[in-house]
């Protein structure tokens, strides 16, 4: 029976002493769940659609009797390159980065030129011919770069929401025919080809989405303007002497995905 008494003593002593000894106990504290960490080089590859425009107005010098005029064209087509740049992860949820990227594309455009009929100056001991001047003018994109900043936010876990801007660049190909017919049946056409590098200026905006460790998936919309260039062009026999100003714009939207150098991304917390 003492047994009994002094078991029991014991249990009864220890269940007072047990809410004191845990008051006592170090606090775990519980810090923010980790958070995943872009910074570093990356590098992939990129493809998608773009929808181009080329505005061109034409200034007619000789002969002075045509009018000059405007005209557009759609420079549509696929796309594909690939892209390298670092990212740099401040303030926990910021990142700001660099980027540049190479495109070759399919992108290309054709439209038709304003037809004009006119009766060339000067004395003509029997009636002066009649002249009409037709043609067309083609424009393509073989390939375009940019070079921007990036600025983004990462609002959930492996999520990267950014705005991105800076210098764009490419080569604008146009190819124009000048056909010009007389009302006696004489008919030549010329043809002439244009290269020009461009250097204008980009801004857009994606989302990006690490599926896994060194691994993301990105969604990234451009609009870029390569500026304006002007070509000059002429007819057989210089009968009519054109110049032409392109202003090409264009507008990308493309997927990619990137692979981080330095092997899987610490998670940062």
């Amino acid at each position: 029976m003492k047994q009994l008494l002094s078991v029991a003593s014991a249990l009864i002593a220890f269940g007072a002493i047990s809410p004191l000894a845990a008051a006592d106990l170090p606090v775990i504290y519980k810090g923010p769940p980790p958070w995943y960490d872009w910074t570093g080089f990356y590098g992939g590859a990129n493809g998608g659609y773009s929808w181009g425009n080329s505005s061109t107005a034409v200034t007619v010098t000789a002969p002075v009797a045509i009018p000059g005029f405007s005209t557009s064209q759609a420079m549509d087509g696929w796309f594909g390159g690939a892209q390298l740049g670092y990212n740099a992860q401040v303030a926990h949820y910021w990142v700001v980065g660099l980027e540049a990227d190479i495109q070759g594309t399919g992108q290309s455009g054709n439209v038709a030129l304003p037809g004009f009929t006119y009766t060339p100056p000067g004395v003509f001991i029997a009636p002066p011919p009649t002249i009409t001047t037709t043609g067309t003018l083609s424009q393509n994109l073989p390939w375009f770069g940019t070079v921007r900043l990036r600025l983004g936010v990462e609002p959930a876990d492996r999520v990267l929401v950014y705005a991105t801007g800076g210098v764009a660049y490419g080569e604008v190909d146009s190819n124009a025919s000048l056909t010009v017919t007389s009302s006696s049946g004489a008919s030549a056409t010329a043809t002439a080809t244009a290269t020009n590098t461009q250097v204008g200026w980009t801004a857009g905006g994606g989302i990006e989405w690490a599926f896994l460790d060194a691994w993301s998936a990105k969604l990234e919309y451009l609009y870029i303007d390569f500026g304006t260039f002007t070509d000059t062009y002429a007819s057989p026999g210089a009968v009519t002497t054109a110049a032409a100003s392109s202003h090409v714009t264009d507008n990308i939207v493309r997927v990619g995905v990137n692979y981080h150098f330095g092997g899987p991304l610490v998670a940062r917390y």
